[in-house]
């Protein structure tokens, strides 16, 4: 008995839905690629890993536990991750349900580096510096309190994990506390901290009138006449206003965490993208911008990560007193400037105060005149600048902050999980706060707007130092 055409009309809906399904499924799976964002996860876990225990000495369980298990975004995943640490190697593995490895490779002077370490890197042995001087007692019971009120715990998560902070006013140290595993020496990651550094680099090129910030920036993959990449000037990248479709969600399946966890030449991969919106009109937060700057400065003073290593030494660093900073590297020797430079408590402390004396340690200018102000600039309706945070907007979070204890004419530089070093000019301090506090999207905001509160409060009427 032959079936109706109906019947057999049916059968091929049927057919043509499933094969739709099954086609959109597909679609789904090459468009969201699930394995790249496992790939982004193991990565994140074994550069996490690295650095938390080759660069900053810490244990690797309480690095695992406050950095990555305490992260929301790793709960879908760590039941079945595993990781494998060589202290004889200096790495660290790591692979989800045996799949999808990645490893990253410690390497002294350079810090981790996702992938194999490159064999064409010189060693390169830290510079002398001055033993260590103990911590610095708050000096007066208002102070003590400001500090065991920012490391106190809630009776619930998210935990705040404070490791450090570091108070400056008047160019000294009046104040410092520390989680029991970190000290005045240990180098600690600054996260997008490290977008402020980059900021540094660059006005030093400028000073030294290597670079500008107005002219096109030097790209290289954009120099073709009919590229309209080829207008993008160095500030439009500073200050995130490129363009470039380059979108940081932080899911693992964002460009920017493919980038940051996947590629071994991130600045090459950023330069790549293409325009979404003409340069300078639109504000958007990305790294990706950061990467492409990083690779300018490193084509500016060498080509080579051991020529930025020495470039930030000599120019940055040791005139600003910083003597406990770990630059790290992609596998094509360009300085992971947005995301991953490492320094101490005191040293981030003293980089605030490079901003806070208009780029000045002591008698030494180490930024051009007027660097400070065009950093603190506002850029578009945002309330960023270039490289660090303004108080000086209209803006809703900006506005939040004055009204819980920030000052207006504070700024900041911020990174991930509650690296902050905030900058008052008005009260002449400068407060550096450091920890492991995923709370997202704000990490602890009401917290750092009531320490800076308390430290104001504490030293209002105690004059700054000469």
């Amino acid at each position: 008995m032959k079936p109706s055409r109906q019947a057999a009309g049916r059968t091929r809906r049927r057919i043509i839905i499933g094969i739709t399904v099954i086609g959109a499924i597909l679609l789904g799976v090459i468009w969201f690629r699930p394995d790249r964002a496992l790939r982004v996860g193991t990565g994140v876990v074994s550069e996490a890993l690295c650095g938390g225990v080759f660069v900053s000495g810490r244990a690797p369980d309480r690095v695992f536990a406050e950095d990555i298990a305490a992260n929301p975004a790793m709960s879908t995943i760590r039941r079945h991750l595993r990781y494998t640490i060589d202290f004889n190697e200096h790495s660290v593995s790591a692979n989800w349900l045996g799949l999808f490895q990645s490893a990253a490779y410690f390497q002294p002077g350079y810090g981790c580096t996702l992938g194999r370490v490159p064999v064409h890197r010189p060693p390169i042995s830290a510079p002398p510096h001055p033993s260590p001087e103990p911590p610095i007692e708050p000096g007066t019971p208002a102070l003590q309190a400001a500090l065991a009120r920012a490391f106190a715990e809630p009776s619930r998560p998210p935990f705040r994990h404070v490791h450090a902070i570091v108070v400056m006013r008047g160019g000294q140290i009046i104040a410092e506390r520390y989680a029991d595993d970190v000290g005045v020496d240990t180098p600690l990651l600054g996260f997008s901290v490290s977008k402020s550094v980059t900021n540094a680099l660059v006005g030093i090129l400028v000073r030294e009138h290597r670079l500008s910030v107005e002219s096109r920036a030097p790209v290289a993959a954009w120099n073709h006449p009919d590229d309209p990449r080829r207008t993008i000037t160095l500030d439009q990248l500073l200050r995130m206003t490129s363009g470039l479709d380059l979108t940081e969600s932080e899911t693992g399946f964002d460009p920017v965490s493919r980038m940051l966890f996947l590629e071994p030449d991130m600045a090459g991969f950023a330069e790549q993208a293409r325009l979404k919106q003409k340069p300078g009109q639109v504000w958007e937060y990305t790294s990706g911008n950061t990467l492409i700057v990083s690779a300018i400065i490193r084509d500016a003073v060498g080509g080579h990560a051991d020529d930025v290593l020495r470039f930030a030494r000599d120019n940055l660093f040791g005139p600003a007193g910083m003597h406990h900073v770990v630059m790290e590297f992609d596998a094509a020797g360009t300085p992971i400037g947005s995301t991953r430079i490492y320094a101490s408590a005191r040293d981030w402390a003293r980089f605030g105060e490079l901003y806070l004396d208009d780029g000045k340690m002591g008698d030494k200018r180490i930024l051009p005149p007027g660097w400070v102000a065009y950093s603190t600039r506002r850029t578009l309706d945002s309330d960023y600048a270039a490289g660090f945070w303004i108080n000086a907007s209209d803006t809703p979070n900006a506005r939040w902050r004055v009204r819980h204890g920030m000052p207006a004419d504070a700024f900041y530089a911020s990174g991930l999980n509650g690296q902050r070093i905030v900058v008052v000019p008005s009260q002449h301090l400068v407060i550096a706060r450091l920890g492991s506090t995923i709370d997202p999207p704000n990490y602890d905001m009401p917290g750092l707007a009531r320490l800076v509160s308390d430290v104001i409060a504490a030293t209002g009427d105690t004059p700054p130092a000469p």
